[in-house]
């Protein structure tokens, strides 16, 4: 059995690709990014510090956490807080190319544990003002970093992806993969 220390449901139809058995468990800490820190430094320590978090009460057992971020001339964008921020980071992404940071921690209670860091690049097409607030509109930019959602409606703002999509999407399937396996747990793509 493994713990998906996480309650996105993004993460969960990501690891059901790869077959794995597991139970996902909500962790709740605060993921404020460090002064100073850069993604793939934040992310890895996100990640780690949820798997740990989780451990502590799933103890003897693997658990896996995820953090992404997306990073804009090396500005992390979180969450946004409101419409008007989601509005603010889509109309600064607007015909950039900026770097999405997905981190993953695989830990056991035992000390054991692996971790990576993923990178992919995305590159937003110009967008209207209108279709922003469209966007924004639709509630879906809200609980995504970025303010974007590429697996949705987010997707047609997207001219160009370099790396994984499920780098962008929260869950780097072949480094998770690579992950389990490590850690001898057997899943879909061994």
């Amino acid at each position: 059995m493994l713990i998906l220390a996480s309650s996105s449901p993004r993460r969960r139809e990501l690891l059901d690709l790869l077959g794995v058995d597991y139970r996902p468990v909500p962790m709740e800490l605060d993921e404020a990014i460090l002064q100073d820190e850069k993604p793939e430094e934040a992310v890895l320590r996100l990640a780690n510090a949820k798997a740990e978090a989780a451990t502590r009460r799933h103890p003897g057992v693997w658990v896996i956490g995820a953090d992404t971020v997306v990073a804009l001339g090396g500005r992390i964008l979180g969450k946004p807080a409101d419409a008007a921020d989601a509005e603010g980071m889509l109309a600064g992404l607007s015909g950039t190319v900026h770097a999405v940071h997905t981190g993953i921690a695989l830990v056991h209670s035992n000390h054991q544990g692996y971790s990576v860091a993923t990178k992919a690049e995305v590159r937003f097409r110009e967008l209207s003002a209108t279709e922003i607030q469209d966007y924004v509109a639709t509630g879906e930019p809200m609980g995504k970093a970025g303010a974007y959602a590429v697996q949705g409606i987010g997707g047609t703002l997207v001219d160009r992806i370099e790396g994984e999509l499920s780098t962008i999407v929260g869950l780097t399937l072949s480094a998770t993969a690579r992950l389990l396996t490590r850690a001898g747990i057997s899943h879909g793509m061994a």
